[in-house]
């Protein structure tokens, strides 16, 4: 009893690898190995890159912003036409200043999914599920191992983040102190140079432990995937079929076979026997076939069938025993005799014709 116990824990136990059948399952509901971060940290990179490029037409764009809405707008009588004027030309102009982020922020964001997981769309996530709102759940994954895992990757980054920025900061303290004397295009040149090089900083340590938070989540997606014993047996019998199923349909299929060929022997001109074992029914028809051909055969039961549904519609029976063999081993049901044995088929059947015309 123990012994039975202990097998089916081990039985029960996850330790084989996911199959390809279930990862497949499994990603159509959705379920994938990707890290957030990687998204976040490709997303960033790219957008302070696009600010290095671009930021001199953003601001140009912004002062041009500025200076039309307070020296030609606000002199406009307030009225429903330029109330809608002064919105649509700010919100073109706004556009028109965000459009390389946003247009590289999409790109991005297509590529790391791209990358991480390949094309995928599904609905499946969208779907309404009762344990998505299920308290005891709820508690379970907040107080859970990942969740743990999480909050130390939170401040692992906030920590990390935090000491890249303040050694920027540090880096260039002394020269922030001397803003006061610059200008101000000095200024905004030296803080928008600051601000990339901080956040390019920050992006590319977020981006190293992206890494790692992806390797973490090939871990855990893994060890979830994990599969048993059983399963993989369940799912093994789902894709073949159940074995006593599958031997019940092969046995329907047999009995079916069976009876096709046991309504062609009424048909067939002779009946070559062994004479106990072997049974071959051969027809001869110049419409079908220019030579004769079988149209039942079988062994021990069947061929006993097979005698007697010929001798039931008066089919003569004649005994060769090495022509039953051969004819049983090298000929299938339908199929033409080989040339080999014209001859012996070629006496049988005007022995047969012999005997029916004298009938």
């Amino acid at each position: 009893m123990l012994l039975r116990l202990d097998i089916q824990f081990f039985a029960g136990e996850k330790t084989e690898k996911a199959t390809p059948k279930k990862r497949e399952d499994e990603r159509k509901k959705g379920k994938v190995a990707k890290s957030q971060d990687v998204n976040t940290a490709i997303l960033l990179l790219a957008c302070f890159m696009v600010l290095m490029v671009f930021a001199p037409f953003m601001k140009d764009g912004m002062v041009s912003l500025y200076y039309h809405t307070f020296t030609e707008r606000i002199n406009w009588e307030v009225t429903e036409h330029s109330v809608h004027q002064i919105f649509s030309g700010a919100a073109m102009d706004a556009a028109k200043i965000i459009a390389p982020i946003a247009l590289i922020a999409i790109v991005a964001g297509l590529a790391s999914n791209l990358m991480q997981i390949g094309f995928l769309f599904t609905s499946e996530p969208l779907k309404f599920d009762l344990k998505k709102i299920d308290p005891i759940q709820g508690a379970k994954r907040i107080f859970s191992i990942r969740a743990l895992v999480e909050l130390l990757k939170s401040l692992l980054k906030i920590v990390c983040i935090g000491v890249v920025t303040f050694a920027v900061i540090w880096i260039y303290k002394d020269d922030m102190m001397m803003m006061a004397f610059k200008s101000v295009d000095s200024s905004l040149a030296f803080f928008g140079k600051t601000m990339l090089i901080m956040g390019i900083a920050a992006t590319i340590a977020l981006l190293f432990l992206a890494v790692f938070d992806y390797a973490y989540q090939r871990f855990d997606y893994e060890k979830n995937m994990r599969m048993s014993k059983q399963d993989i047996r369940d799912e093994h019998k789902n894709i073949e079929g159940d074995p006593l199923i599958k031997s019940k349909i092969k046995e329907k299929q047999r009995q079916m076979a069976m009876r096709r060929m046991m309504s062609e022997v009424p048909t067939a001109d002779v009946i070559i026997t062994n004479p106990t074992h072997y049974a071959i029914a051969v027809k001869y028809d110049e419409a079908i076939s220019s030579a004769p051909y079988v149209v039942a055969k079988g062994v021990d039961l069947t061929a006993q069938k097979i005698k007697e549904v010929a001798k039931a519609h008066q089919i003569m029976t004649v005994e060769n025993r090495p022509l039953a063999r051969s004819l049983y081993a090298q000929v299938e049901i339908g199929e033409a005799i080989p040339e080999q044995f014209y001859q012996a088929i070629a006496e049988i059947l005007a022995y047969v014709y012999r005997l029916e015309r004298k009938v």
